[in-house]
């Protein structure tokens, strides 16, 4: 198993702005504990991030928001992106649309990802969607993703599990697989 670490739309507008999610703060500690194992063992790291432009689509449904260039759109600084970090911009809810992403996951060989951050059941939902559709494993981390309410969260959880056969694990159970402890 070949995994990678994508954190999703962890970024100033959706944790600390006008469209933070409830819970976002809540799950950063979780986040940070899988970002230091992913990458103490070389696992790729990837931040997909909001980055919009004039016309974009979803600004149509909730107004401006995390636009390209400013620091709305940028990751929160209680991560510390580092230079082997990836960051992907994305003009919509999914991290692959439009993106480098598939790229990078197929130049490193992944073939398992790992989804945390916000929202569950838009950003989170639809890049699992797309990442289903071209093949790759997904585990979703319960408790290292949040939503603007508890019940779409576990709604999209399952949904998850059910049309893209994504696992659904705890941060202290994802740990435990990438240590190899059974």
């Amino acid at each position: 198993m070949k995994t990678a670490l994508i954190v999703i739309d962890m970024i100033i507008e959706f944790v600390y702005g006008s469209l933070a999610i409830k819970d976002a703060e809540k799950i950063i500690p979780k986040i940070k504990e899988l970002l230091k194992i992913a990458r103490d063992k070389g696992m790729p790291v990837i931040f997909t991030n909001d980055a919009h432009e004039v016309g974009d689509p979803e600004l149509e449904v909730w107004g401006p928001h995390a636009v390209k260039g400013s620091d709305s759109a940028k990751v929160i600084p209680d991560f510390e992106v580092e230079e082997s970090d990836y960051i992907v911009e994305k003009r919509t809810y999914s991290g692959f649309f439009n993106t480098d992403l598939e790229g990078i996951l197929r130049l490193s060989e992944v073939d398992t990802i790992i989804l945390t951050g916000v929202a569950t059941s838009i950003c989170v939902q639809h890049t699992a969607a797309d990442a289903f559709y071209r093949g790759w494993k997904i585990i979703v981390v319960s408790d290292a993703t949040a939503d603007i309410d508890e019940e779409k969260h576990k709604n999209a959880l399952e949904t998850m599990k059910k049309l893209y056969g994504a696992k659904i694990m705890t941060t202290e159970e994802v740990k435990n697989l990438l240590l190899g402890i059974s």
